[in-house]
């Protein structure tokens, strides 16, 4: 009789959850950045940017809104960020005053400081 009961019990608690979880409008973290995810053709700031720094070096985590993120490398060769992690490599490029930062079907627009010609010739 008990065994029944437990069993009862445990389906019908199983019936109150629908197993679904909602995916949150924008990612936790730090500062919000343009994101395209998944192919999307609309910039939305829903991701979140979080810096660490470790042995002087700057690493950006993206997070996503579905709990998803991508890490970058901070590279002072021009291409501005690299992939720290994972076999697709970014695609960067300068669109306004953004890094455009493409990896896969996600894109992102970073906030970038240009630095002209002239500040990296050397004397």
């Amino acid at each position: 009789m008990r065994v029944g009961l437990c069993a009862v019990v445990l389906i019908a608690l199983a019936g109150c959850s629908s197993g679904k979880t909602e995916t949150p409008a924008v990612a936790q973290g730090g500062e919000r950045i343009g994101c395209a995810l998944a192919g999307s053709q609309e910039f939305t700031d829903t991701c979140a940017v979080d810096r660490m720094e470790t042995d002087g070096k700057l690493t950006l985590i993206v997070r996503h809104p579905d709990g998803a993120f991508r890490r970058f490398a901070v590279v002072s060769d021009g291409r501005g960020l690299v992939v720290a992690d994972g076999a697709e490599q970014a695609k960067t490029a300068i669109e306004n005053d953004k890094l455009a930062v493409t990896v896969g079907s996600d894109r992102y627009l970073f906030p970038a400081k240009i630095k002209s010609p002239a500040a990296n010739a050397r004397p």
